[in-house]
């Protein structure tokens, strides 16, 4: 089974902001939506772009290569050039620290 991987401390990762982090081999894209923290795979399905570097819109993030958006808390493409979602990671917080794993292969 994966295990954790430490992205930041609480304190030092601000609402409204992302933090990338490689996890068994895959660069993993985590943001701070208000207090809460979701993780998606830092690569645009269109292109294989980062997205962690492009506008957080809300809820939303758009690839800072050719624009398409996708939804941070489900992964799921919003418009195109995108057509297929991009991949979640469970996230947690413990002992004040945000963590994330990648599940896929356990």
């Amino acid at each position: 089974m994966a295990d954790w991987i430490d992205v930041a401390t609480v304190d030092e990762f601000a609402p409204g902001t992302s933090r990338t982090v490689e996890v068994d081999g895959a660069w993993v894209a985590v943001f701070n939506l208000g207090g809460e923290f979701y993780a998606i795979e830092d690569v645009c399905t269109h292109d294989g772009g980062d997205l962690a570097t492009g506008e957080i819109d809300g809820d939303v993030i758009v690839c800072p290569r050719h624009g398409a958006r996708f939804a941070i808390r489900t992964g799921e493409v919003l418009s195109p050039p995108a057509y297929e979602d991009v991949a979640t990671f469970p996230v947690r917080v413990e002992g004040g620290r945000v963590q994330v794993k990648d599940e896929r292969s356990s």
